[in-house]
């Protein structure tokens, strides 16, 4: 700490003053607000507030949530019929012979698809919810964290506790949620098979990552595109794929027909015979299975093919798989 010698008008001759922070000033008038019982008291619940906001509530740690929670809104979820003794995720298909399926009555199986809709929108409606409660309540603690009077700290330093403990109980409650759960089974999934023993089974909701455009590998060329897409993580089995396409602004009946929809079982594919210097809106998704319940998001790639040039290639037929 630097000292510097005051003037005759300001304090004795020969008498140091400190030179003070910003902070230090503050904190030194704060402490003549207070006994110094109360100041140590004030100063240990700042900390200690200070120590939640950085450790359990940090602004680092709700934005990792908020990525979280967008990537669970471009998710697709599935209701997965599951032997009680079989973990949720394992996709060995030996585990679950097909005469499972074949024993769910499929009446019974479409409602309970339903009731995994709206436990899935539910859900995700919680999150967001939970996530906002924790948005506020961290902004109202900071808050008062910089206020610059210590006496109204202190005071309602039991509404703050409270507060802290119901914010680490929304965290909780949001962790949780984070998982998809168990349908609960309010009718027999299985019909009667008269002498056949009935197999013990569960639903569980299952969450499989995005389909996303790979917008670095997709290119448009002058009369055709080259299109790539990937899941982070990647299934057991192939999957199977719906790419649609569209040419935006048409402006005859004939240029109304540039869109289609092309199964894929790859992750690329190209699309030929475009008109050049023109924009296209392309999107992809997985093919509707018998287990999907919810899919509110599918990714979407906007480009605009070259313009033509003199020598340019021959037009080729719409489209065919991209290379590997």
């Amino acid at each position: 700490m630097a000292f510097q010698v005051a003037g005759p008008d300001q304090a004795p001759p020969g008498r140091l003053q400190p030179f003070l922070d910003p902070e230090e000033a503050e904190e030194a008038e704060d402490g003549q607000l207070l006994e110094p019982e109360a100041w140590r008291t004030y100063t240990a619940r700042r900390n200690a507030l200070r120590e939640f906001l950085t450790c359990d509530l940090s602004a680092q740690l709700l934005k990792r949530h908020h990525a979280r929670m967008e990537l669970l809104r471009k998710c697709s979820y599935h209701v997965e019929i599951l032997p009680k003794h079989l973990a949720l995720g394992d996709q060995n298909p030996l585990v679950l012979p097909s005469t499972v399926f074949q024993l769910v009555d499929p009446w019974k199986f479409q409602r309970m698809k339903k009731v995994g809709t709206a436990q899935t929108k539910i859900q995700l409606l919680l999150l967001g919810d939970l996530l906002e409660q924790l948005d506020r309540g961290r902004a109202e603690l900071d808050a008062l964290l910089e206020s610059p009077d210590p006496r109204p700290f202190l005071a309602g330093w039991a509404l703050v506790e409270r507060r802290r403990a119901d914010l680490s109980a929304v965290m909780d409650s949001f962790l949780a949620l984070m998982v998809p759960g168990r349908l609960h089974i309010k009718h027999r999934l299985v019909s009667d098979v008269g002498a056949t023993k009935i197999p013990h089974i569960r639903l569980m909701l299952s969450t499989k990552m995005p389909v996303m455009f790979d917008r670095k590998e997709s290119v448009a060329h002058q009369d055709w595109v080259a299109l790539r897409w990937f899941v982070t993580v990647q299934p057991a089995v192939p999957e199977q794929f719906e790419l649609r396409f569209k040419l935006l602004d048409p402006r005859t009946q004939q240029e109304h027909l540039q869109r289609g929809l092309v199964p894929v079982a790859a992750c690329s594919f190209e699309v030929h015979n475009l008109l050049p210097n023109r924009v296209y809106k392309f999107t992809v998704k997985r093919a509707e299975s018998y287990t999907l319940v919810y899919e509110p998001w599918q990714d979407s790639l906007t480009l605009q093919t070259r313009p033509r040039t003199p020598d340019g290639p021959v037009p080729g037929r719409l489209g065919k798989p991209g290379r590997p």
